[in-house]
């Protein structure tokens, strides 16, 4: 072989002989030209065809030591306003070992009480220290005051007074906000958020329901459509949708009709859009948090509380037409529910009027005041009745009032009441064919339930029995009232129960009556 071609030999013909080609092409496959090599066809050169590299042996990491304990946290780098603290922690390992992963450092934000009025701000003070110091390698003095255009917002960059440049001379001490209004704080030449733990860098954000650093599977979402049923006659009021629960967080309701969302606190007070007066769009304070209220030109309308809540919160509707549906939703703690906020809130709500009632058979015997003209000059239909099916409770035609006298009475009405207590009349409103009492509680006697300061007392008539005054005090025996629907739940005094005014005598008549009550099965 030459020239890296196979070639024969001369052969018994002699060098004129041409031999077959296919007998060449044999005898260049015996003599082993090609085995093993892979020809070029561009060069025509054969070309060893290179074995794969055997596989590297894995390297042994060593083994990473350990942290120690934190230390205690540094003193306040700032004696008023906002500042960092710092601790610190070691790294144990041995020779053989690798270094720790982590930050062997860790600031937390300090607040301290508020600076006096006046004081220098302290970005501002750190650029006062170069006053009337040579800079620039010059003899020249300046005043320095802080220049916020730089782009790194966590070196010390003063402006000179009266003239167009700055200068930056190092770092901002540790705990200086990165910027006017920002709440982030540079530390280490490093602008850090400030987690919900109080760490600087931490990354801890609370969770939907306010969790610091918790995931979503310590929420509960609710997200529901309320779509009431329809009207079937022409009387319009007041309409339950739901009760918020306290705690509740991330709070959005959305209403697309010409109805009014209405909103009432545990106490039964309106907050928004009560007692069919309409209030503007915007802020309200509502249950130790803030509500913001929106009403666009086409009678969108939505709820927005960031929460928590502090107390339950009834959502309802202002019936003017058909409900098309009501979308809210909210986040809630996981957990057992909070004590004092199951029984109390339901309980102490002023019923709405039910929407969507038919007409009373008859006409009511006392006339029911016209509600306040609404915003636009029209004016809204009259509270529906309150039928026997939705109430529980049996109204008739008005007759002579019995009062409750005598001791067997005054007795047997004690113990079979849920609430005995005494209160002062506040205020009286025909509701339908009911009336409801406001009354603030001044003592309590007897209570199977809780019991608020203020509550509403409801007579299932509109004839004035028991007979009660505006302003005077009375000795009340009173029912819990829930019905199937769980949608009443109310302080119940019927047209014959007990409501005697108040005197000593008729106080220690009533306290009297508790020895006579057979004890209550456990």
């Amino acid at each position: 072989m030459a020239g890296g071609r196979c070639r024969g030999g001369g052969g018994p013909h002699g060098a004129g002989y041409r031999w077959p080609r296919w007998l060449l092409l044999l005898a260049w496959l015996s003599l082993g030209c090609g085995v093993g090599t892979a020809q070029d066809p561009a060069l025509g050169t054969p070309v060893r065809v290179s074995e794969p590299p055997a596989p590297a042996r894995p390297r042994r990491q060593p083994a990473q030591g350990a942290w120690g304990p934190w230390g205690p946290w540094s003193s306040c780098s700032s004696s008023c306003g906002d500042g960092v603290a710092l601790r610190t922690r070691r790294c144990l390992r041995s020779t053989e070992e690798g270094p720790c992963t982590g930050d062997p450092r860790q600031y937390r934000l300090c607040q301290l009480q508020g600076c006096p009025p006046g004081s220098v701000p302290f970005r501002a003070m750190q650029c006062s220290l170069y006053d009337n110091k040579p800079v620039l390698g010059t003899s020249a003095r300046y005043s320095w005051v802080p220049f916020h255009g730089a782009p790194n917002v966590c070196d010390l960059n003063c402006l000179a007074v009266g003239h167009n440049f700055y200068y930056s001379f190092g770092r901002v001490l540790d705990g200086t906000r990165c910027g006017p209004g920002s709440p982030d704080l540079c530390v280490g030449g490093r602008c850090l958020s400030v987690g919900c733990d109080g760490i600087l860098g931490s990354g801890a954000r609370p969770d939907a329901c306010g969790q610091c650093g918790g995931g979503h599977d310590t929420c509960l979402f609710v997200h529901r459509l309320f779509q009431g049923a329809e009207p079937s006659s022409g009387y319009f009021g007041y309409m339950n949708v739901t009760k918020i629960p306290a705690g509740a967080t991330h709070i959005k309701v959305t209403d697309k009709s010409r109805n009014y969302l209405a909103l009432m606190t545990s106490d039964g007070r309106y907050v928004l859009n009560g007692d069919w007066s309409i209030a503007w769009p915007g802020p309200f304070e509502v249950a130790g948090t803030r509500l913001r209220y929106a009403r666009a030109p086409d009678g969108t309308e939505s709820l927005e509380v960031p929460g928590p809540t502090a107390e339950d919160l009834h959502l309802m509707v202002l019936l003017q037409e058909p409900n098309p549906g009501i979308e809210y939703e909210f986040w809630l703690p996981r957990g057992p529910p909070q004590p004092g906020h199951g029984d109390t809130s339901p309980l102490r709500q002023p019923q709405p009027r039910g929407a969507g009632s038919p007409p009373p058979p008859e006409p009511p015997v006392t006339p029911v005041p016209a509600p306040p003209p609404r915003p636009g000059g029209f004016v809204t239909e009259p509270p529906p009745r309150n039928p026997p099916s939705q109430s529980g409770v049996a109204t008739g035609r008005c007759g002579k009032c019995h009062p409750t006298k005598g001791r067997s009475q005054r007795n047997r009405h004690f113990c079979q009441s849920d609430f005995v207590f005494q209160g002062q009349i506040l205020a009286q409103d025909v509701v339908g064919q009911e009336t409801r009492y406001e009354v603030e509680v001044t003592k309590s006697y007897r209570h199977r339930f809780p019991l608020v300061s203020r509550e509403y007392v409801w007579v299932p008539n509109t004839c004035g029995c028991p007979p009660l005054r505006v302003g005077a005090r009375y000795l009340l025996m009173a029912r819990r009232h829930v019905n199937y629907e769980r949608t009443l739940n109310r302080l119940l005094l019927q047209d014959n129960g007990y409501a005697r005014p108040w005197t000593p005598r008729e106080e220690r008549l009533v306290r009297g009556a508790a020895r006579h009550c057979p004890p209550r099965p456990p």
